[in-house]
């Protein structure tokens, strides 16, 4: 039996879901939250073998999330279902632990086929983001400024180019905000941007904010 846990901030979504991988005799769905803080308690106090979570969410986003989750559970896996296209964010969220990365427009048989092999200990790759994975270990020198940020440089750059001040981001990610202005000075240098509204501009454009 493969236990599941469902994060997003839809109720809706999180029934559905629920309801969907019910008819799966080898699934069961243990537990439920809206957000990053709430997986966090959920993985604390569950069994969990497998985490379907989504990216974007109030307070704490799957992205500030995944860091704390893979180190209170190594070996569970992490898959991201995203609104998001794959072109966006697989690449990076894989690079920070996530075992797997669906579009929200994925068929519902390959959510179920990409939990199973997660379960196995394994990475679910769709083919497109394995695309994405061989064009960047070709063009590492040209990858786009974004791809060259630490995990932490990401997270930041994200919160940023929202409209979040230091202090919020700083609150967020429990960190100082001295620490948060050097990884905004380092993000700034390594994407050639002078300005908060240059990172806003850049995350539109890039399609990594709505």
């Amino acid at each position: 039996m493969i236990k599941i846990g469902i994060v997003d901030d839809h109720a809706i979504v999180r029934s559905g879901l629920k309801q969907f991988l019910s008819e799966h005799v080898d699934l069961r769905v243990e537990g439920e939250a809206a957000n990053g803080r709430e997986a966090i308690d959920l993985v604390r106090n569950k069994e969990i073998d497998v985490l379907l979570m989504d990216l974007s969410m109030p307070g704490q986003s799957g992205l500030d999330a995944l860091a704390m989750l893979r180190a209170k559970a190594p070996d569970m896996g992490i898959l991201i279902l995203s609104g998001y296209p794959e072109e966006h964010y697989a690449i990076n969220l894989i690079r920070q632990g996530a075992s797997g990365y669906l579009n929200k427009e994925c068929e519902p048989s390959e959510i179920v086929e990409a939990i199973r092999t997660i379960a196995l200990g394994r990475r679910y790759l769709t083919p497109a983001v394995a695309e994405l994975l061989a064009q960047q270990l070709n063009r590492k020198d040209d990858a786009p400024p974004h791809e060259q940020l630490s995990e932490r440089e990401f997270q930041v750059f994200l919160k940023l180019a929202k409209g979040e001040t230091a202090g919020d981001i700083a609150k967020s990610l429990s960190l100082s905000v001295k620490t948060v202005s050097t990884y905004r000075t380092r993000l700034m240098e390594k994407m050639s941007l002078s300005s908060n509204s240059d990172l806003t501009y850049y995350a539109l454009k890039n399609r990594l904010i709505d």
